[in-house]
């Protein structure tokens, strides 16, 4: 289970992304092209093109953990504001995003 306690801030990334990526490839989609610090105790929350595939990039005292949640049926309720490259959530909002609410 996703541990969110001390998370300081959500960013959902808008848009997909490339569910190949690794940690060292949404680190630095992280840092190079949302100018933010994946070292920090923020979570980064990446969907796929379908809408079906979610992974989450978060940083840990001295190691990244990656959590990826594949749907098997229906979709991800993902933001389409195509203004912004992030978009700031709650943790409560990532939780209702995560349960399909």
């Amino acid at each position: 289970m996703l541990s969110i306690s001390g998370t300081e801030k959500v960013y959902l990334a808008i848009g997909s992304t490339d569910m190949r990526r690794s940690i060292d490839g949404l680190a630095a989609i992280v840092q190079q092209c949302f100018s933010l610090d994946p070292f920090s105790s923020n979570l980064f929350v990446f969907c796929n093109k379908n809408r079906t595939m979610i992974k989450i990039l978060h940083w840990d005292h001295n190691g990244f953990w990656l959590y990826f949640r594949r749907l098997e049926k229906g979709t991800f309720k993902w933001p389409s504001d195509n203004s912004k490259e992030t978009i700031q959530v709650g943790t409560r909002e990532l939780y209702w995003l995560l349960t399909g609410l």
